[in-house]
């Protein structure tokens, strides 16, 4: 195999608030960091033990508007990207790592009005009648076989 892959794929939840940096040229860049939680029982002491991973989450442009409008502290999110680590410098010259998951697909996972987010700016719920078929269907041809 000559190629490589860098995909990450997540389930977790938010720890804080999306973060917003806006461009002059018109982009912009969210952040926030995403939990997630691997439990297990210890072998030893039987007891319930939780390991919790946090990562760093960017998301850009039009996919960050939409994160900061409907995310909020605590909601669960699926996040698919790629990892990029980030090498900057200190204020006293040292050199700096930051490991950070570059978002390329998300889906919200926690339901409309579960989340921490009930703001005015949340769209309003849809009317299902429309959408849904009728309860009660056409009645077809009384003549057939059925015994029901």
């Amino acid at each position: 195999m000559s190629g490589s892959l860098n995909k990450v794929m997540l389930i977790g939840n938010l720890g804080d608030a999306v973060k917003m940096h806006y461009f002059e040229g018109g982009g912009c860049v969210g952040r926030f960091p995403l939990a997630t939680s691997e439990t297990y029982t210890s072998k030893q002491t039987n007891e319930r033990i939780t390991n919790t991973e946090w990562h760093n989450i960017v998301v850009r442009n039009k996919g960050a508007e939409i994160c900061e409008k409907y995310l909020s502290k605590g909601d669960k999110i699926y996040v698919e990207g790629r990892i990029k680590t980030r090498k900057w410098t200190d204020e006293q010259g040292n050199d700096r790592y930051s490991t950070e998951i570059q978002c390329t697909d998300f889906t919200f996972l926690t339901p409309k009005g579960e989340s921490g987010n009930n703001t005015s700016n949340t769209p309003a719920q849809s009317n299902s009648a429309v959408n849904e078929p009728t309860a009660n269907p056409p009645i077809g041809d009384d003549n057939d076989d059925l015994p029901f």
